[in-house]
């Protein structure tokens, strides 16, 4: 009986090839599984926290501020493209320190103040670490781009022990969910090579997404107070900046350099 080919065809040093065994291949299976894992417990934690606060909304006020919730987790491909790209070390104790979005939720709300209210609510929960904060509604990218992401740590509690796991969230009303949708599907078409004239009418169509916000924002809030609504600017959009700790008097950033809070 024939002896069956190795799964890696073992190579000489010389040949500049590294050679791997198919128990070190197993090996590192089993390591890739555990790590990922970690991510996908951590992923359930923060969905079990959205969905708690979606629920007691609907029973406490009559209303949902959370039109949908999305959730990933990384897949090795895409995980080892990330790795390379950013030219970090393949180690993963490596990954751990400088990959914080391998786990990611989006959430979609209503209108621009669901976003910040589920955000407070969310951080200011005892087990949830802030770790950083990057508010594109505030401070929008230069292309139009508007979100708020937000890379929260949480405890995942296994049978060694506790470990914190890292999770970005992103919130977004649904407009800006509509065109960052379609801002996505157009820079993969054009493979990031986007002509000017469809950049150019594509922060036109962020600008009206963000006066449709604010336009149904003004008419929600006076359903629900059963008057007038508001005399604001209808192209003006409620954002609230998040600042630095002993910083709430700095300038608020441009949007090529949106404000960013480590804690």
């Amino acid at each position: 009986m024939a002896t069956p080919a190795p799964l890696v065809p073992a190579t000489t040093a010389d040949e500049g090839e590294i050679t791997v065994s198919a128990a070190e291949l197993r090996e590192l299976r089993d390591e890739l599984q555990r790590f990922m894992m970690e991510y996908r417990f951590g992923l359930q934690e923060v969905e079990t926290k959205i969905g708690i606060l979606r629920d007691e909304f609907l029973l406490t006020h009559d209303y949902n501020p959370i039109e949908h919730v999305s959730s990933r987790v990384k897949s090795p491909d895409s995980l080892v493209e990330k790795v390379q790209r950013k030219g970090i070390d393949g180690d993963f104790d490596s990954i751990r320190r400088n990959i914080t979005d391998i786990a990611g939720i989006r959430v979609t709300c209503s209108f621009t103040a669901d976003v910040y209210r589920l955000f407070d609510l969310l951080t200011a929960q005892d087990d949830v670490r802030v770790l950083q904060v990057k508010d594109y509604i505030a401070a929008p990218k230069s292309n139009g781009y508007k979100s708020l992401h937000a890379i929260l740590e949480v405890p995942v509690f296994l049978s060694t022990g506790r470990i914190e796991v890292p999770v970005e969230v992103q919130f977004r009303t649904i407009a800006m969910d509509f065109w960052a949708s379609l801002e996505h599907k157009i820079y993969y078409k054009y493979a990031t090579r986007v002509p000017d004239e469809l950049l150019e009418s594509l922060k036109d169509a962020a600008d009206t997404a963000a006066e449709l916000d604010a336009r149904m924002e003004r008419l929600h809030r006076q359903i629900r107070a059963g008057g007038a609504a508001p005399a604001t600017p209808t192209s003006a959009v409620t954002v609230r900046e998040i600042t630095t700790s002993g910083d709430a008097d700095a300038a608020a950033p441009g949007h090529d350099d949106p404000e960013v809070r480590a804690v």
